[in-house]
């Protein structure tokens, strides 16, 4: 499955979860049931998925844990915060980067509408 499509099942299921949640709960919260909705589909969905650091000859196995990754294809970084801003972008990035992957979805469930809350982030390998 392309990651176009990936992402249409993802942000529907983000928007059932917000539908159901709204806004104001942990991000520990929103990942769980947005990882349930994800297993429904019958999608690979990896909760906490470490990301090793790789610095020339270095590797460094405590790198960082992206909050979702569908399908080996699709990073979802998921956030409760007051707003998005230049930094969660960079990390989801960063982790693009990192992973070899082309698409990331950065969730915030801190708003009204999920649809507010939704950036998509590619990596142009």
């Amino acid at each position: 499955m392309h990651e176009n499509e990936l992402s249409e099942i993802i942000i529907g299921c983000a928007i059932r979860v917000h539908k159901s949640l709204g806004p104001g709960l942990l991000e520990s919260a929103y990942e769980e049931c947005l990882f349930y909705e994800l297993q429904k589909t019958g999608l690979q969905v990896v909760k906490q998925k470490a990301l090793p650091l790789v610095y020339e000859e270095v590797k460094l196995d405590c790198g960082y844990r992206v909050d979702l990754l569908v399908e080996n294809k699709v990073i979802v970084e998921i956030k409760s915060v007051e707003a998005l801003n230049d930094i969660f972008l960079a990390q989801v990035l960063t982790y693009l980067r990192l992973s070899n992957c082309k698409l990331g979805l950065l969730i915030n469930f801190n708003v009204n509408k999920l649809k507010e809350g939704i950036r998509r982030v590619v990596n142009n390998l």
